[in-house]
């Protein structure tokens, strides 16, 4: 069931929630969080698509905020709110509310989606794309127990993983780390099974994928090891390589979805890491809401402190971030100008002929 509402508030959405409900028979309320999705127009389809498969299994109220740019500035001073609002089989398991903000409004989104919360339920809010750096600062994510972002949609990975080792927040947390949790659960599994020590590791993936580098930064945080990160064709993860002094330890993944573990001394076995959907993540994320210590630890641990191989573009160099250009000041401004006017003063002819001449 859906009922569009044009040019409406936050109290018109909720009573169409309650109308909604009565229409198809169920009036009681049986969700267990609020997830808020903050996203464009061109990513909402997706993200919603995601939100209601991992809602058979976590059954939420779904907020949807889209923010609509304004074209003029008589339509930025004009605030209009437009929802959708959907329940039953066109919700998945839960109730979802896409609310489309145009004009002054947009910039004061917190305002409505506060009165849509479901009361005492934790609050989870998503950035598929255009995530801040600083989620708990934001106004939206200043409301939430969990904030979830995903620095694989980002222009420049490396950096903003940088960046937010830097304002991470008890609650913060990352899709890019969600998707190596089954090959941390491989590589530690695979040292308990052996009585070695580990020296060094290497960590090999595609370029510009943040998964890569927060596996390579958690196991070198966790051995204290030095951890080399080297490029690939992919898909996304390909290998890792560990150094003991029991022999080699390596988990290949070639294709994207079968690995092969090998483990010195003993024969090969595969192993399923298959590359998971969007909607598998989000459900993995929802299953628990307490601040992720252990992916606090792994971003603190600094991704420029990692060894790299193989071909880094400067702006997305991986042993070491590139800073920005000094910026000249009004004081040096003049010096360097007269600098430039200034002639530039010649060196004295070579000496060699005349040399040659007085030999002869």
């Amino acid at each position: 069931m859906k009922i569009d509402l044009t040019d409406t508030t936050a109290s018109k959405v909720n009573k169409a929630l309650v109308q909604g409900r009565r229409a198809i028979g169920t009036p009681a309320v049986g969700m267990v969080l609020t997830l808020v999705i903050v996203t464009d127009e061109e990513n909402a389809y997706d993200a919603l698509k995601a939100a209601n498969d991992a809602s058979h299994e976590h059954p939420a109220r779904t907020l949807v905020v889209i923010k609509r740019v304004s074209r003029s500035p008589r339509d930025r001073t004009q605030s209009r709110l437009d929802a959708e609002v959907r329940v039953g089989a066109d919700a998945g398991s839960g109730e979802t509310v896409v609310l489309r903000l145009y004009g002054e409004v947009v910039d004061h989104a917190q305002s409505v989606v506060l009165p849509l919360l479901l009361p005492d339920a934790p609050v989870v809010v998503w950035w598929p794309v255009n995530a801040p750096l600083d989620p708990a600062k934001d106004p939206l994510g200043a409301l939430a127990q969990r904030r979830v972002t995903d620095t694989y949609a980002s222009e420049q990975p490396v950096r903003d993983l940088a960046t937010r080792s830097g304002t991470y927040t008890p609650g913060d947390t990352d899709l890019s780390w969600t998707r190596i949790t089954p090959w941390r659960s491989m590589l530690a599994a695979a040292l308990d099974q052996v009585a070695c020590e580990v020296r060094a590791v290497e960590v090999e993936g595609e370029e510009f994928n943040p998964s890569c580098e927060l596996l390579a930064m958690w196991l070198a945080d966790r051995l204290d090891v030095p951890v080399k990160r080297s490029l690939s064709g992919g898909p996304g993860l390909t290998a890792v390589r560990m150094d003991t002094n029991c022999g080699p330890i390596k988990l290949d993944r070639a294709d994207g979805s079968l690995a092969t573990l090998s483990i010195e001394g003993q024969p090969d076995r595969a192993v399923a890491l298959k590359r998971r959907e969007t909607a598998e993540l989000m459900a993995e994320e929802l299953r628990r809401l307490d601040p992720d210590d252990t992916y606090a630890s792994a971003l603190r641990y600094g991704v420029d402190r990692l060894k790299s191989s193989g071909s880094v573009p400067k702006s997305e160099g991986r042993a070491g971030l590139a800073l920005p250009a000094p910026v000249e000041t009004a004081a040096k401004a003049p010096a360097a100008q007269a600098t430039a006017q200034a002639p530039v003063k010649r060196e004295p002819p070579a000496l060699e002929p005349v040399r040659k001449a007085e030999a002869q």
